[in-house]
């Protein structure tokens, strides 16, 4: 379970920390998928921000800060949930699974950290 859960989450830190880093540079796919679900371009810092904090929580957790990092995986969790949502209301699906990958991996290092063994 252990190796699973590091596996897991640190996937999840290099795809959030990855399109953060996206979010800032304000990447062509970025602008156009932000379009067309109706984020305005003034909100990609704000975003990539929170994913780039979600990242750094939970490499705060697998370095021995568990709450932090149980923290990070929840607001991740909910971030990407909302992006689903945000998707699904602007009715834009062709790339609905982009989203959902990343609140699965989001789920999936939550559900790891909170059932590992201490």
């Amino acid at each position: 379970m252990r190796a699973a859960h590091l596996l897991v989450t640190v996937l999840t830190i290099v795809v959030n920390a990855g399109i953060a880093v996206a979010d800032f540079a304000r990447a062509r796919f970025v602008l156009a998928n932000s379009a067309e679900v109706g984020v305005p371009p003034g909100l990609l810092p704000l975003l990539g921000a929170l994913k780039a904090a979600g990242a750094a929580g939970l490499l705060l957790g697998l370095l021995g800060v568990p709450l932090i990092g149980d923290a990070a995986a929840a607001g991740l969790v909910l971030f990407f949930a909302g992006a689903v949502a945000v998707h699904v209301r602007a009715r834009v699906f062709h790339n609905l699974a982009f989203p959902a990958a990343y609140l699965l991996l989001a789920t999936a290092s939550l559900t790891l950290s909170l059932t590992a063994p201490a």
